[in-house]
């Protein structure tokens, strides 16, 4: 029958290097997305029903979401992350039960004190978007104590690559510095820049992800470097790479208000699984401009 694996959200950047890595390891990928090739809702129950019970995969992976924390996202994230979760687990259930299921948590719904998060770090509801993902993992640990499915949520902590759109902050620091490079004399305005995060390379983090479903004992981690950098130096290593003084270019929002000051993982339990990250902070910097070319592909995903 082969392998098969469904990733609903396929044409995120996670989708995208996820599905390069399966295609290696010999899986026939399918992919559903609301604007992607292929398009499937995961908020429509008949739709996942169907897919899950024709399909038959080995894992099925859920990355499907509006990458915002902003309340007016709040249904549209509420379809796509919880219930699009309970949609897949039931299917799984009723139609493929010895299916292994990946969830993509996320930082973003921890209680964040400025100290390291990890797994015992307490849920915040923060935001609708926290607050879907909190809803989306108590239905994994129901499903998985319940009917004995094998549900594992990776807590994925800052991650980009060239596939970002400037709707994220890292790419749209990136693509500036591009156009400043051929002439541009634009001032790019910017929130606060001292907030600190991790930079992590997206396909590092798949490749965490892909170790995790591989093995049955350990279900829910926290995927990250546990290194973090402030957007400042972000600004700064990657104006450097054009030898141009980011002062003459950045216009900082005095008044703006970030969600956090800084925002870092504990990845100790995901390192004890043997994964690592291959690409550090500058290096994920001279990927995004172009300056070493890991993947050539120049499309940009939203979901």
């Amino acid at each position: 029958m082969g392998l098969k694996a469904i990733i609903f959200g396929s044409s995120g950047q996670d989708g995208f290097y996820l599905t390069r890595l399966l295609e290696r390891h010999g899986y026939e990928v399918i992919g559903f997305s609301r604007r992607g090739l292929i398009k499937g809702d995961v908020s429509n129950y008949g739709f996942v029903e169907e897919s899950v019970r024709r399909i038959q995969p080995s894992y099925i992976f859920h990355f499907a979401a509006t990458s915002t924390t902003q309340h007016y996202a709040l249904f549209e994230n509420h379809q796509s992350i919880s219930t699009g979760t309970l949609n897949i687990l039931e299917s799984v259930r009723v139609h493929c039960p010895n299916a292994k299921v990946f969830l993509a948590g996320s930082a973003m719904q921890f209680k964040n004190d400025g100290l390291p998060v990890d797994e015992l770090t307490p849920f915040e509801a923060s935001s609708p978007y926290a607050i879907a993902r909190i809803q989306s993992v108590y239905a994994a640990r129901y499903y998985r104590d319940k009917f004995g499915l094998k549900i594992y949520v990776g807590y994925l902590f800052n991650h980009d690559s060239p596939l970002r759109t400037e709707q994220h902050v890292n790419q749209k620091i990136v693509s500036a510095v591009k156009r400043i490079s051929a002439g541009s004399v634009e001032r790019l305005k910017l929130g606060n820049i001292d907030v600190k995060k991790e930079f992590n390379y997206a396909e590092d983090i798949v490749q965490a992800i892909w170790i995790l479903v591989k093995q049955n004992d350990i279900f829910e981690v926290v995927i990250g470097s546990g290194e973090a950098y402030s957007i400042k130096d972000w600004v700064q290593y990657c104006f450097s790479k054009i030898n141009k003084r980011w002062q003459d270019y950045i216009e900082i929002n005095e008044g703006y208000i970030p969600e956090y000051k800084i925002l870092i993982s504990n990845p100790k339990l995901i390192k004890s699984l043997g994964w690592k990250s291959n690409i550090n902070f500058p290096e994920l910097a001279d990927v995004m401009l172009g300056k070493v070319e890991i993947n050539p592909k120049k499309e940009k995903f939203t979901e």
